[in-house]
């Protein structure tokens, strides 16, 4: 998957995951977390293999189900344990959803359910990566921004602006988090904290 489809899909299942349980929206801190959460995987990973050959695929530690489970229950119980519960709660929903995303996305291009994304070092995922982390992203991302620019989108590229232009509504109808904090908060500065 591409970042901004991990982000959307992490902030789509929270957001919905708030409204169902707790008949709210999120928060701008929770919003972060599970933004910066849903890409920390490929933040860890593909560095660590594209550019320094740590693994032999982008897909291994920070993919793991034997990491990211427990990972995200520290993650959380220490969130909870300094009263922000909710925000660790982003943390590890928007994590952990990564996983089956990289899964679905390899299933939907080709068929294959792709397990050795998410069991390392059970399983490996393989790769060369001779171009480092630029040179692979620009591999796949020329093709991609092609498609974008000749005005000829895939089927699959057509379902992806569709979730982007859900995600922004249902973003918008959330009350903007994030936006509205920096906002609020530079209101709050100008007018020298009286909220006017």
């Amino acid at each position: 998957m591409w970042p901004w489809e991990h982000v959307i899909v992490g902030y789509v299942t929270y957001s919905l995951f708030r409204h169902l349980v707790f008949q709210q929206a999120p928060g701008g801190r929770e919003t972060l977390a599970v933004v910066f959460a849903s890409l920390l995987p490929d933040l860890i990973d593909k560095p660590l293999a594209m550019q320094f050959g740590v693994f032999e695929g982008g897909y291994a530690l920070a993919h793991s189900v034997f990491f990211a489970v427990p990972f995200s229950l520290l993650v959380g119980a220490l969130a909870r344990r300094y009263g922000a519960g909710r925000t660790g709660l982003a943390f590890a929903i928007g994590y952990l959803i990564h996983l089956p995303g990289d899964l679905l996305s390899r299933y939907v291009q080709t068929g294959e359910v792709a397990t050795e994304r998410v069991l390392w070092p059970v399983e490996q995922a393989e790769g060369e990566y001779s171009e480092g982390l630029v040179g692979e992203f620009l591999e796949f991302f020329i093709p991609y921004a092609y498609d974008l620019i000749t005005l000829d989108p895939s089927p699959y590229l057509l379902f992806q602006i569709g979730l982007m232009g859900c995600a922004f509504l249902l973003w918008v109808y959330d009350g903007m988090p994030v936006l509205r904090e920096v906002v609020l908060g530079t209101r709050r500065r100008m007018t020298g904290g009286s909220g006017l």
